[in-house]
């Protein structure tokens, strides 16, 4: 993926990152205020309503998705 093309991850991580404890594991979440962003914008893709703007801003969350769910998935590897 082309690095021009999204928002880097890393600029969500100051206001759109939670660590939260579930079943005793410590798990990284997307803040209220950044899932409900998420929401928002899949709506919009879904409707074919997506600036340019907003297409790049998603690819990014995504991204972050993509790298939590690998990042959960070891932790939670790792304490069984």
């Amino acid at each position: 993926m082309n690095a021009q093309l999204m928002i880097q991850p890393s600029s969500f991580i100051d206001a759109g990152i939670q660590i939260k404890s579930v079943g005793g594991l410590f798990l990284f979440k997307f803040s209220e205020d950044l899932q409900e962003r998420l929401e928002s914008l899949n709506e919009k893709q879904r409707e074919s309503q997506l600036s340019s703007d907003e297409a790049v801003e998603l690819t990014g969350i995504l991204e972050l998705d993509r790298i939590f769910t690998l990042l959960n998935a070891k932790i939670i590897a790792e304490s069984a």
